[in-house]
């Protein structure tokens, strides 16, 4: 090949010579409008998932390639797994470039949720990484809820310079764009988009004009995310699809509740309590006592405690404990790529368990 191809799906160079290595495509194809390289067209037409040999340095080279340049980057952060998504060293990666920074999945949140402390809370993340946030949005790239805001808020901060979308791996960066896209000129699905992370594997440069581009940059890999922890099958459970409903559970202290075996929740001291549960609908919730948990946890994970399958067994590391003391008032203890916990008194004792590298976390509640 000696011009140089650039695949529609993930962006990555094409090329014609080696099958097993990324980038290939059949030379005849090369000749086709939208060439897809071959992991991308399996992705697409087949939904068939290939690992790739990336590593996070590789995204974070490439995506720190865009510090030297004029720009706006839009930030996409997952409402459900913002301790996962919100990257607190970008403003180092991409230069001094303003941001907007979009919530994602809004849609999926109980109606219940008060949306303006929401967006109070992702200012507050944001100052306290230094990141040079001009606004934020909650949206719904999925069903298209915001996106008209969001839309005439970058092309007027964009001062006639390119947009760089940037996020962590499965953060729903290319249906974003996909929707953006489909707003301005009515074509669907220009970019790859899937379940799994890691599918954009360079830049994707969609024209706006003669002169610049809305750019979707590779995701970020980010450890701590609960997507890496997880089998395919499994990350399609714990991530919601609809709107969440709140599940209710009356617990005196010495309880526990198990989300699937992928978190857990033990009330340790306090007067009987109504903890409300936020998680995707597809993932059970057990209730047990204190005493008989860790047994329980030993017997069950896989089978009763489910997710995990079998599969993501094999890799998932061990749990991790976080105790917390919580003052009279509502609060959420976060499990990180699966949801919530809300306590609505306080003056109790909780402790909560994740997969070690994916730390819970406590918030003001949103409701």
């Amino acid at each position: 090949m000696s011009e140089t191809y650039l695949c529609g799906g993930c962006g990555i160079e094409l090329q014609t010579e080696d099958k097993e290595a990324l980038g290939y495509v059949p030379a005849s194809s090369l000749k086709n409008e939208d060439v897809l390289c071959k992991r991308c067209f399996q992705l697409k037409h087949y939904n068939k998932h290939t690992p790739v040999s990336l590593t996070e340095d590789d995204f974070l080279t490439m995506v720190s390639s865009i510090s030297n340049t004029k720009g706006l980057v839009v930030h996409l952060v997952d409402l459900f797994d913002v301790n996962g998504t919100l990257i607190n060293n970008l403003s180092r990666i991409v230069g001094d470039k303003p941001i907007i920074l979009v919530g994602n999945k809004v849609d999926l949140l109980p109606k219940s949720t008060n949306l303006r402390k929401v967006s109070q809370w992702l200012k507050k993340l944001a100052n306290e990484a230094n990141l040079n946030v001009i606004n934020v949005f909650l949206i719904s790239s999925e069903t298209g809820l915001g996106m008209k805001e969001v839309a005439k808020e970058m092309e007027f901060q964009r001062k006639g310079h390119n947009i760089y979308v940037v996020g962590v791996t499965n953060v729903g960066k290319s249906t974003f764009i996909n929707k953006y896209i489909d707003n301005a000129t009515g074509l669907k699905e220009v970019i790859t988009t899937s379940y799994f992370p890691g599918t954009t594997l360079g830049f994707i440069d969609i024209p706006l004009d003669d002169n610049t581009s809305l750019i979707d940059t590779p995701g970020i890999v980010n450890s701590e995310q609960m997507a890496h922890y997880v089998s395919n099958k499994d990350l399609k459970l714990i991530t919601p699809r609809k709107e969440v409903k709140a599940r209710n559970y009356q617990l005196n202290s010495g309880q526990t509740l198990f989300i699937g075996g992928l978190g857990r929740f033990d009330f340790i001291k306090g007067d009987k309590e109504t903890f409300v549960c936020y998680f995707s609908n597809e993932v059970p919730i057990h209730r047990t006592k204190l005493e008989n948990a860790d047994n329980l946890y030993e017997n069950n994970i896989g089978n009763l405690l489910s997710p995990p399958n079998k599969e993501t067994l094999e890799t998932l590391p061990e749990m991790t404990e976080n105790t917390f003391k919580i003052s009279p008032g509502q609060y959420d203890i976060v499990f990180p790529g699966l949801g919530w916990i809300t306590t609505k008194t306080g003056d109790i004792t909780v402790s909560a368990h994740s997969p070690k590298g994916t730390a819970t976390s406590i918030r003001q509640s949103f409701f």
